[in-house]
């Protein structure tokens, strides 16, 4: 084995499914002592026709008890990875480091009440993990899921989300989780259609909650595009709710796509 496929293992596409067409999600094979936290992200590879390998990093949609990885993934025209990854098809292989990254899990936070996951597009895909996985439910008396896309016909894993109260090893948690979609761009039904800061500053988002944000009891994680991780971070900022740091526990946990 050389020194590269120590750090990675070759593991096989098992089905890829288009959203939109700017949207699609991929399972892959899972070796068996890949570990990882809910919240975290992989490196996946893809082989180009010249040999090399381009890599790219994926937050995990299933949960960390599933047999399979599942990622969710924007289209980037012209992009490098996505314009290799859409020749591939089920049965065709994937590098996936052996090791998962990232610090966008729970144990990020001391305390708390209520939990808090906002996000944009694909940044939805951590927090499918965190809600199939036990903790988030046993620890949290409430969850708040506020997912914002453009178009309403961009809001993914909606059946998921809806049958998660109805697994087994959840049920007895029933009624914590509410789910708020944001549209932006067009209005519909049952759906907030402003920007999540705005949200947050004009107070609709706790209203529609019905639940203050609050350093005491909030704990809040964002992740999405890196305007909205910036400028959320500032709004909550003004609202006293801090980064949680290492050397500093805070109210909030991010995670920046591209």
């Amino acid at each position: 084995m050389t020194a590269d496929t120590d750090k990675y293992t070759c593991q096989t596409l098992l089905d890829v499914q288009p959203l939109t067409p700017n949207l699609f999600t991929l399972r892959v094979s899972r070796d068996a002592g890949f570990r990882f936290r809910s919240g975290q992200f992989a490196r996946l590879g893809v082989s180009k026709a010249d040999g090399s390998v381009v890599w790219r990093a994926y937050s995990m949609v299933s949960a960390p008890h599933d047999e399979f990885l599942d990622f969710f993934s924007i289209v980037v025209p012209d992009g490098e990875f996505t314009s290799e990854l859409s020749r591939l098809g089920a049965g065709d292989t994937l590098l996936i480091d052996r090791q998962a990254f990232g610090f966008l899990t729970l144990d990020r936070f001391i305390g708390g009440r209520d939990l808090w996951l906002l996000a944009t597009g694909t940044g939805i895909a951590p927090f499918m993990s965190i809600l199939q996985d036990f903790e988030a439910w046993e620890r949290f008396e409430s969850i708040k899921l506020v997912y914002s896309v453009r178009e309403a016909k961009e809001l993914a894993y909606l059946d998921e989300i809806a049958a998660l109260e109805q697994r087994e090893y959840l049920q007895e948690f029933a009624g914590k989780l509410q789910f708020i979609p944001v549209v932006t761009r067009e209005a519909h039904p049952g759906a907030l259609g402003e920007r999540i800061t705005t949200l947050i500053e004009n107070g609709e988002l706790e209203r529609a909650a019905g639940l203050e944000l609050s350093p005491e009891h909030s704990r809040i994680m964002l992740c999405g595009n890196p305007q909205m991780i910036d400028d959320t971070r500032q709004v909550l900022k003004a609202r006293d709710l801090q980064l949680s740091l290492s050397r500093r526990p805070g109210q909030v946990a991010v995670e920046t796509y591209w």
